[in-house]
């Protein structure tokens, strides 16, 4: 019997694609460290600033498309990036922040002193809803998949920026990565009108760069 030739698998098609998730600017809110969840507040004039300046920035990376949630902090900061780019921007609901029910409008203290156990469950990383609201596991649900959408219809190399919220950024980030829910906390806050970077590499993606507020530099080293 003659043995037949071995065959090499053929190595992963890569596409080296980027994904930019970027926070929103400065709120009210923000500054009073109240609880927004999916309440609509609109940009401090600071936040509104911020926005120019990080889109300056952005707009260097020659973005291909430009994916945004559609509450105004968020539809405010990506508008500053298409008027530079000339991109239309696309907004999706399925990228708000998480819903939090009677946490939304609370301060920090007030969530702690009124929800103290579920505050700290949350933070031990059990599952919970937080004020009624929706679980962690379930935003990453709605917004991760469309961020995968949106990113299959790039070119090679090419540049997806998704402007959202710091939870739902966290969120989609685990689920990109493929961490088990329970350690995302481990991926700290953005913030305002910072950025993290996926890449795509042989065995998915990777994540670059996080909370970052300048343009992304070049790794150099063994470990590329």
């Amino acid at each position: 019997m003659t043995a037949q030739p071995a065959v090499t698998p053929a190595p992963p098609v890569r596409r080296d694609r980027r994904i930019v998730l970027w926070r929103h600017g400065q709120t009210a809110w923000n500054l009073e460290r109240r609880f927004q969840g999916s309440t609509d507040i609109e940009l401090t004039p600071a936040g509104l600033e911020q926005a120019r300046r990080a889109a300056r920035l952005l707009a260097a990376l020659r973005p291909d498309a430009i994916l945004a949630s559609d509450l105004r902090r968020t539809a405010a900061t990506a508008a500053e990036l298409a008027s530079i780019t000339g991109l239309d921007v696309t907004h999706d609901e399925a990228l708000r922040e998480t819903y939090a029910g009677a946490w939304q409008g609370l301060t920090h203290e007030e969530i702690v002193e009124r929800y103290g156990d579920e505050y700290a469950a949350w933070k031990r990383g059990e599952p919970v809803r937080r004020g009624g609201g929706e679980l962690e596991t379930e935003v990453a649900d709605r917004a991760a998949p469309l961020v995968e959408r949106n990113v299959e219809k790039l070119p090679p190399g090419g540049t997806l920026v998704v402007v959202s919220h710091g939870g739902t950024i966290r969120t989609t980030i685990g689920r990109l990565l493929g961490l088990v829910p329970h350690t995302w906390e481990a991926l700290g806050g953005l913030s305002n009108c910072c950025w993290s970077v996926l890449g795509e590499g042989a065995r998915g993606w990777r994540l670059l760069e996080h909370n970052a507020g300048t343009l992304p530099q070049p790794v150099l080293g063994d470990d590329d």
